[in-house]
């Protein structure tokens, strides 16, 4: 018999999205109806294979965040996030090892999805693919093919030249949520919160550079679930809504 294994879901909304020109941080603007986080924290608590959902925030803006998250049954705890993606990753990890110490869970039968609040559109069966995965594998990542070729290119004095063009058939584009066994993600963890050089975009890229002893397996992603950083990536997030609940 397989030893279940407890599913604990962060949700990750500690920037404030410059690029969105707003002055409220973009995981509080409104989709469909409802701000974007509450989507996410609600795709989370909705699936079946989640156990316990954390929720990092804007430290400025937490109240409005518990205010959300006092909807949803799943959520345990709601905290300010870092001063970057590394430093709230991490308190997410600590709070998921808190959450499970609460109760009563070894962590070693502790499960991490780490997600960007600001996919709000992720779908259960995007959760169960990580969550399944996770069964056979200490890290998971979600990602689709790249349908773009992809250069890249060094600075001349006249701008820029291509160097190399990857094959396509081996390039993918990384989507959250990514998933982790507890005790590896805390174990790549401080071994990065320790490097005075860390320099890290997403926490499969931190499991890969200091456990390169760890495969991270990649499940697929799905085309909606898509990253909002413009105000042209929100509309195609309400067009995608409509579709789903037409």
């Amino acid at each position: 018999m397989t030893e279940s294994r407890r599913t604990i879901a962060a949700v990750l909304a500690g920037g404030v999205g410059a690029r969105m020109g707003h002055h409220r941080p973009k995981q509080l603007l409104e989709l469909a109806g409802r701000p974007i986080i509450e989507h996410s924290v609600a795709a989370f608590d909705q699936a079946e294979a989640v156990d316990d959902v954390v929720v990092l925030m804007v430290g400025d803006h937490l109240t409005e965040a518990e205010r959300i998250a006092a909807r949803y049954t799943k959520v345990r705890r709601v905290l300010a996030g870092g001063t970057d993606r590394t430093r709230t990753s991490w308190l997410a990890i600590t709070a998921a090892a808190d959450v499970a110490k609460s109760a009563g869970i070894p962590p070693e039968r502790v499960n991490v999805l780490l997600h960007d609040a600001v996919r709000p559109l992720v779908d259960t069966a995007t959760i169960d693919r990580c969550v399944a995965a996770l069964r056979r594998h200490r890290a998971v990542g979600v990602a689709v093919p790249s349908t773009d070729t992809v250069i890249e290119v060094r600075a001349d004095d006249d701008g820029e030249v291509i160097t190399q063009v990857p094959d396509r058939s081996r390039l993918r584009r990384v989507q959250t949520p990514q998933g982790f066994h507890l005790t590896t993600v805390q174990r790549a963890y401080r071994l990065a919160m320790a490097d005075p050089g860390l320099l890290a975009t997403d926490d499969c890229g931190v499991v890969l550079r200091y456990l390169p002893e760890v495969g991270v397996h990649v499940v697929p992603g799905s085309e909606s679930n898509l990253k909002i950083t413009t105000p042209g990536d929100l509309a195609v997030a309400e067009a995608l809504l409509r579709g789903r609940i037409g």
